[in-house]
C-alpha cells in the first residue's frame, strides 16, 4: 500500500542504487510500480521528499539518552552513524544541508547535546565535541568509501604500490608495510575505533579540567 513511509524508503533504495541524483519522483514511482502523480498524494514535492530522506537517515542512527554515560553514548552513536552512512553514502552531503531541519534531526541533535551538557560539558565544549565527532565520522566514511578495496579484503592489495616502490627511496613506507600491514594483518576498518578513542580522550581531559 502506498504511503509516505513507503515512498521515503523507496527513495532511499533509489539513492542506494544510483546516488542522490537518481532520486526523482519519476524514478521513485517506477521503483514502486506506480505513476509519479500518485506520489503527490503523500509527498508534496521532490524537496519535501529530500527533507524526509534526511529525517529517515537520522532515524536510523542511534540517538543517545540524556542520562547515558557520555563517552559510551558517543561511541555507540559514532559507530551507528558510520554504519548507516556506509550503507547510504549519498546521505553524507545532505545531513546538515537542508534548509528546513526536520524533527528527527532536531531531536537527534538535542539529545546528543543534552547527553554532553548534563555530563558536565559547557555549551562551548559540547559544541566542539559534536563538531569534531561528526567531522571524524563523515571523513572516515568518505575515505573508506573511496578505498581501492572492499571491507573485509586484505589491505596488502591496496598497498601494493608501496611493495613495488624502491625501499631505498621510501624506507619508512616499506617499514610501515612490513610491520603493520603484513605482520599484523592490517585492517583499515580498525582505525575507526582507534581514532575515535583519541578524540574522546582529548575531550575527557578537557572535561576533567572544567570539573577540577
Amino acid at each position: 500500500m502506498l504511503s509516505e513511509r513507503s515512498i521515503i524508503e523507496a527513495a532511499a533504495s533509489v539513492a542506494d542504487a544510483g546516488g542522490l541524483r537518481a532520486v526523482s519522483m519519476r524514478n521513485v514511482a517506477k521503483h514502486l510500480g506506480v505513476e509519479a502523480m500518485s506520489l503527490y498524494h503523500h509527498v508534496s514535492s521532490k524537496n519535501a521528499l529530500l527533507d524526509s530522506l534526511v529525517a529517515w537517515v537520522f532515524e536510523q542512527i542511534t540517538t543517545p539518552d540524556i542520562d547515558d554515560p557520555w563517552r559510551a553514548a558517543m561511541v555507540i552513536r559514532a559507530r551507528s552513524a558510520r554504519m548507516v552512512l556506509s550503507q547510504h553514502p549519498w546521505a553524507l552531503g545532505m545531513l546538515d544541508s537542508r534548509p528546513a531541519p526536520s524533527p528527527p534531526l532536531l531531536l537527534h541533535h538535542d539529545r546528543v547535546l543534552g547527553c554532553l551538557l548534563t555530563s558536565g560539558f559547557t555549551a562551548k565544549l559540547a559544541t566542539h565535541a559534536f563538531s569534531a565527532l561528526d567531522a571524524y565520522v563523515y571523513g572516515f566514511v568518505l575515505t573508506e568509501a573511496n578505498l581501492p578495496f572492499s571491507p573485509g579484503e586484505g589491505a596488502e592489495e591496496a598497498f601494493a604500490i608501496e611493495v613495488d616502490a624502491p625501499t631505498d627511496e621510501y624506507p619508512y613506507i616499506a617499514r610501515m608495510f612490513q610491520e603493520v600491514v603484513v605482520d599484523q594483518h592490517y585492517s583499515f576498518a580498525a582505525e575507526f575505533d582507534f581514532g575515535l578513542e583519541l578524540i574522546l580522550d582529548g575531550f575527557s581531559q578537557r572535561l576533567k579540567k572544567i570539573n577540577s
